[in-house]
Protein backbone atom coordinates (compact mmCIF):
# COMPACT_ATOMS: atom_id res chain seq x y z
CA UNK A 1 0.00 0.00 0.00
CA UNK A 2 1.33 3.41 -0.94
CA UNK A 3 0.87 5.81 1.98
CA UNK A 4 0.60 9.58 1.48
CA UNK A 5 -0.06 12.56 3.74
CA UNK A 6 -1.28 15.78 2.13
CA UNK A 7 0.11 18.47 4.38
CA UNK A 8 0.33 22.23 4.77
CA UNK A 9 -0.16 24.12 8.02
CA UNK A 10 -1.68 27.00 6.07
CA UNK A 11 -5.40 26.68 5.44
CA UNK A 12 -7.13 27.25 2.14
CA UNK A 13 -4.34 25.99 -0.09
CA UNK A 14 -6.22 23.03 -1.58
CA UNK A 15 -5.40 20.12 0.77
CA UNK A 16 -8.87 18.64 1.00
CA UNK A 17 -9.68 19.31 -2.65
CA UNK A 18 -6.46 17.53 -3.61
CA UNK A 19 -7.17 14.52 -1.38
CA UNK A 20 -10.77 14.09 -2.53
CA UNK A 21 -10.24 14.42 -6.24
CA UNK A 22 -6.91 12.62 -6.49
CA UNK A 23 -8.37 9.73 -4.49
CA UNK A 24 -11.50 9.71 -6.66
CA UNK A 25 -9.41 9.68 -9.83
CA UNK A 26 -7.33 6.76 -8.54
CA UNK A 27 -10.50 4.89 -7.57
CA UNK A 28 -11.82 5.45 -11.10
CA UNK A 29 -8.68 3.70 -12.36
CA UNK A 30 -9.64 0.62 -10.32
CA UNK A 31 -7.31 1.27 -7.39
CA UNK A 32 -8.59 0.57 -3.88
CA UNK A 33 -8.18 3.84 -2.02
CA UNK A 34 -8.55 4.64 1.68
CA UNK A 35 -8.79 8.30 2.68
CA UNK A 36 -8.42 9.46 6.29
CA UNK A 37 -9.81 12.74 7.63
CA UNK A 38 -7.66 14.04 10.50
CA UNK A 39 -9.03 17.60 10.39
CA UNK A 40 -11.54 18.49 13.17
CA UNK A 41 -13.31 20.67 10.60
CA UNK A 42 -14.21 17.41 8.80
CA UNK A 43 -14.01 19.04 5.37
CA UNK A 44 -12.94 15.80 3.69
CA UNK A 45 -15.87 13.96 5.25
CA UNK A 46 -18.33 16.67 4.18
CA UNK A 47 -16.85 16.91 0.68
CA UNK A 48 -17.54 13.20 0.15
CA UNK A 49 -21.17 13.68 1.19
CA UNK A 50 -20.89 11.92 4.55
CA UNK A 51 -22.53 13.39 7.64
CA UNK A 52 -20.08 13.48 10.54
CA UNK A 53 -21.36 11.78 13.66
CA UNK A 54 -20.90 12.49 17.35
CA UNK A 55 -19.31 10.15 19.86
CA UNK A 56 -16.39 7.80 19.28
CA UNK A 57 -16.76 7.87 15.51
CA UNK A 58 -14.23 7.71 12.71
CA UNK A 59 -10.67 8.88 13.25
CA UNK A 60 -11.51 10.19 16.73
CA UNK A 61 -12.58 6.72 17.84
CA UNK A 62 -9.50 5.10 16.33
CA UNK A 63 -7.13 7.56 18.03
CA UNK A 64 -8.78 7.86 21.45
CA UNK A 65 -11.05 4.85 21.91
CA UNK A 66 -8.91 2.08 20.37
CA UNK A 67 -11.63 1.46 17.78
CA UNK A 68 -10.71 -0.96 15.01
CA UNK A 69 -9.89 1.03 11.89
CA UNK A 70 -11.37 -1.58 9.56
CA UNK A 71 -14.70 -1.42 11.38
CA UNK A 72 -14.72 2.39 11.39
CA UNK A 73 -14.60 2.88 7.62
CA UNK A 74 -17.41 4.07 5.38
CA UNK A 75 -17.64 3.01 1.75
CA UNK A 76 -18.28 6.29 -0.09
CA UNK A 77 -17.71 5.40 -3.76
CA UNK A 78 -16.66 2.39 -5.80
CA UNK A 79 -13.11 1.51 -4.66
CA UNK A 80 -13.08 4.43 -2.20
CA UNK A 81 -13.34 4.19 1.61
CA UNK A 82 -13.34 6.93 4.24
CA UNK A 83 -12.24 7.15 7.86
CA UNK A 84 -14.27 10.22 8.70
CA UNK A 85 -13.87 13.02 11.23
CA UNK A 86 -15.94 15.27 13.43
CA UNK A 87 -15.39 18.16 15.84
CA UNK A 88 -14.55 15.74 18.67
CA UNK A 89 -11.06 15.59 17.17
CA UNK A 90 -10.45 19.04 18.66
CA UNK A 91 -10.04 17.40 22.07
CA UNK A 92 -8.02 14.42 20.88
CA UNK A 93 -4.64 16.02 21.52
CA UNK A 94 -5.43 16.84 25.15
CA UNK A 95 -6.94 13.41 25.72
CA UNK A 96 -3.80 11.71 24.42
CA UNK A 97 -1.29 13.91 26.24
CA UNK A 98 -0.45 11.21 28.81
CA UNK A 99 -0.67 8.23 26.44
CA UNK A 100 2.62 6.45 25.77
CA UNK A 101 3.35 6.20 22.05
CA UNK A 102 0.61 8.69 21.18
CA UNK A 103 2.42 9.74 17.98
CA UNK A 104 2.15 6.26 16.43
CA UNK A 105 -1.45 5.31 17.28
CA UNK A 106 -2.65 5.76 13.71
CA UNK A 107 0.29 3.82 12.26
CA UNK A 108 -0.50 0.86 14.50
CA UNK A 109 -4.20 1.07 13.62
CA UNK A 110 -3.44 1.00 9.88
CA UNK A 111 -1.15 -2.02 10.09
CA UNK A 112 -3.93 -4.70 9.98
CA UNK A 113 -5.48 -3.27 6.79
CA UNK A 114 -2.39 -2.26 4.84
CA UNK A 115 -2.73 -5.20 2.44
CA UNK A 116 -6.38 -4.40 1.67
CA UNK A 117 -5.78 -1.12 -0.18
CA UNK A 118 -3.55 0.22 -2.91
CA UNK A 119 -3.40 3.79 -1.59
CA UNK A 120 -3.81 5.49 1.76
CA UNK A 121 -4.19 9.28 1.56
CA UNK A 122 -4.47 11.37 4.73
CA UNK A 123 -5.96 14.86 4.86
CA UNK A 124 -3.99 16.61 7.61
CA UNK A 125 -5.27 19.51 9.73
CA UNK A 126 -3.89 23.03 9.15
CA UNK A 127 -1.53 22.76 12.10
CA UNK A 128 1.60 20.87 13.12
CA UNK A 129 0.24 19.27 16.28
CA UNK A 130 -0.31 15.69 17.44
CA UNK A 131 -2.84 14.84 14.74
CA UNK A 132 -0.36 15.80 12.05
CA UNK A 133 2.40 13.89 13.81
CA UNK A 134 0.22 10.78 13.73
CA UNK A 135 -0.23 11.23 9.99
CA UNK A 136 3.50 11.70 9.39
CA UNK A 137 4.34 8.68 11.51
CA UNK A 138 1.91 6.53 9.51
CA UNK A 139 2.99 7.34 5.94
CA UNK A 140 6.07 7.18 3.75
CA UNK A 141 5.34 10.12 1.46
CA UNK A 142 4.30 13.74 1.93
CA UNK A 143 2.70 15.85 -0.77
CA UNK A 144 2.50 19.57 -0.10
CA UNK A 145 -0.15 21.66 -1.87
CA UNK A 146 0.91 25.29 -2.28
CA UNK A 147 -0.70 28.37 -3.75
CA UNK A 148 1.70 30.16 -6.11
CA UNK A 149 2.17 33.38 -4.16
CA UNK A 150 4.96 34.41 -1.83
CA UNK A 151 2.91 34.46 1.39
CA UNK A 152 2.14 30.79 0.85
CA UNK A 153 5.87 30.09 0.96
CA UNK A 154 6.41 31.75 4.34
CA UNK A 155 5.60 28.63 6.37
CA UNK A 156 7.19 26.23 3.89
CA UNK A 157 10.48 26.06 5.82
CA UNK A 158 8.73 25.38 9.14
CA UNK A 159 6.76 22.57 7.54
CA UNK A 160 9.92 20.99 6.17
CA UNK A 161 11.57 21.28 9.59
CA UNK A 162 8.68 19.29 11.05
CA UNK A 163 9.06 16.61 8.39
CA UNK A 164 12.79 16.48 9.13
CA UNK A 165 12.21 16.01 12.88
CA UNK A 166 9.63 13.26 12.34
CA UNK A 167 11.95 11.55 9.86
CA UNK A 168 14.81 11.56 12.34
CA UNK A 169 12.93 10.63 15.51
CA UNK A 170 9.80 8.68 14.59
CA UNK A 171 9.62 7.60 10.96
CA UNK A 172 12.93 7.26 9.06
CA UNK A 173 11.09 6.23 5.87
CA UNK A 174 9.29 9.57 5.63
CA UNK A 175 10.05 11.60 2.49
CA UNK A 176 8.62 14.68 0.82
CA UNK A 177 7.62 13.27 -2.56
CA UNK A 178 6.06 16.23 -4.31
CA UNK A 179 4.76 19.78 -4.36
CA UNK A 180 1.31 20.34 -5.85
CA UNK A 181 0.75 23.85 -7.18
CA UNK A 182 -2.92 24.70 -6.67
CA UNK A 183 -5.00 27.67 -7.92
CA UNK A 184 -2.37 28.15 -10.62
CA UNK A 185 -2.96 30.93 -13.12
CA UNK A 186 -0.75 30.79 -16.20
CA UNK A 187 -1.56 34.43 -17.01
CA UNK A 188 0.04 35.70 -13.79
CA UNK A 189 3.82 36.11 -13.79
CA UNK A 190 3.96 35.47 -10.04
CA UNK A 191 2.82 31.87 -10.56
CA UNK A 192 5.83 31.02 -12.70
CA UNK A 193 8.16 32.96 -10.38
CA UNK A 194 7.03 30.98 -7.33
CA UNK A 195 7.33 27.75 -9.29
CA UNK A 196 10.90 28.70 -10.25
CA UNK A 197 11.76 29.50 -6.61
CA UNK A 198 10.53 26.08 -5.49
CA UNK A 199 12.39 24.39 -8.35
CA UNK A 200 15.62 26.10 -7.29
CA UNK A 201 15.10 25.15 -3.64
CA UNK A 202 14.51 21.49 -4.52
CA UNK A 203 17.49 21.46 -6.88
CA UNK A 204 19.79 22.53 -4.05
CA UNK A 205 18.58 19.58 -1.97
CA UNK A 206 19.47 16.97 -4.60
CA UNK A 207 22.08 14.53 -3.38
CA UNK A 208 21.68 15.48 0.28
CA UNK A 209 20.25 13.31 3.05
CA UNK A 210 17.27 15.57 3.81
CA UNK A 211 13.76 14.08 3.40
CA UNK A 212 13.00 16.27 0.37
CA UNK A 213 16.13 15.44 -1.63
CA UNK A 214 14.09 13.50 -4.21
CA UNK A 215 11.02 15.76 -4.18
CA UNK A 216 9.68 17.34 -7.35
CA UNK A 217 6.92 19.67 -8.42
CA UNK A 218 4.03 17.54 -9.70
CA UNK A 219 4.07 18.24 -13.45
CA UNK A 220 0.34 18.97 -13.61
CA UNK A 221 -0.72 22.19 -11.89
CA UNK A 222 -4.25 22.69 -10.56
CA UNK A 223 -5.62 25.70 -12.37
CA UNK A 224 -8.03 28.17 -10.79
CA UNK A 225 -11.45 26.64 -11.26
CA UNK A 226 -14.77 27.73 -9.81
CA UNK A 227 -16.21 24.23 -10.22
CA UNK A 228 -13.66 22.87 -7.73
CA UNK A 229 -14.93 25.40 -5.18
CA UNK A 230 -18.59 24.54 -5.83
CA UNK A 231 -18.34 20.74 -5.71
CA UNK A 232 -17.97 20.36 -1.89
CA UNK A 233 -21.32 22.04 -1.21
CA UNK A 234 -22.98 19.24 -3.17
CA UNK A 235 -20.96 16.47 -1.49
CA UNK A 236 -19.50 15.50 -4.85
CA UNK A 237 -16.08 14.96 -6.37
CA UNK A 238 -15.21 17.10 -9.38
CA UNK A 239 -15.73 14.07 -11.63
CA UNK A 240 -19.34 13.82 -10.45
CA UNK A 241 -20.04 17.54 -10.38
CA UNK A 242 -18.41 18.74 -13.62
CA UNK A 243 -16.33 16.04 -15.31
CA UNK A 244 -15.46 18.21 -18.33
CA UNK A 245 -13.91 21.17 -16.50
CA UNK A 246 -10.23 22.04 -16.08
CA UNK A 247 -10.32 20.85 -12.46
CA UNK A 248 -11.31 17.34 -13.48
CA UNK A 249 -8.61 17.07 -16.16
CA UNK A 250 -5.97 18.50 -13.81
CA UNK A 251 -6.69 16.06 -10.98
CA UNK A 252 -6.87 13.23 -13.48
CA UNK A 253 -3.34 14.26 -14.43
CA UNK A 254 -2.18 14.29 -10.80
CA UNK A 255 -3.61 10.81 -10.29
CA UNK A 256 -1.86 9.61 -13.45
CA UNK A 257 1.39 11.02 -12.08
CA UNK A 258 0.92 9.07 -8.85
CA UNK A 259 -0.12 6.00 -10.77
CA UNK A 260 3.19 6.10 -12.62
CA UNK A 261 1.84 7.00 -16.02
CA UNK A 262 2.55 10.05 -18.14
CA UNK A 263 0.41 12.93 -16.95
CA UNK A 264 -1.72 14.69 -19.49
CA UNK A 265 -2.11 17.59 -19.90
CA UNK A 266 1.49 18.61 -19.26
CA UNK A 267 2.16 22.14 -17.94
CA UNK A 268 2.90 23.60 -21.38
CA UNK A 269 -0.29 22.10 -22.75
CA UNK A 270 -2.21 23.48 -19.78
CA UNK A 271 -0.91 26.95 -20.57
CA UNK A 272 -2.01 26.64 -24.19
CA UNK A 273 -5.51 25.61 -23.10
CA UNK A 274 -5.79 28.48 -20.62
CA UNK A 275 -4.50 31.04 -23.13
CA UNK A 276 -6.85 29.82 -25.83
CA UNK A 277 -9.86 30.05 -23.54
CA UNK A 278 -8.80 33.42 -22.14
CA UNK A 279 -9.67 32.34 -18.61
CA UNK A 280 -8.62 29.85 -15.94
CA UNK A 281 -11.96 29.23 -14.22
CA UNK A 282 -13.83 27.31 -16.91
Amino acid sequence: MRTIAVLNQKGGVGKTTTVVNTAAALARKGMKVLVVDLDPQAHLTIHLGVESQAGGWGSYGVLTRSAELGESLVSVRDNLWLLGANTDLVGAESELVSVVGRETILREAIEPVKDDYDYLIIDCPPSLGLLTLNALAAVEEVFIPIQPHFLALQGFGKLLETVMLVSRRINPRLKVAGIVLCMYDTRVTLSSEVRADIDNFLAKAKGTDCPWSDACIVPVHIRRNIKLAEAPSYGKTIFEYEPNCHGASDYEGVASFLFGQKSDPQPDKQEQVAEASGESSA
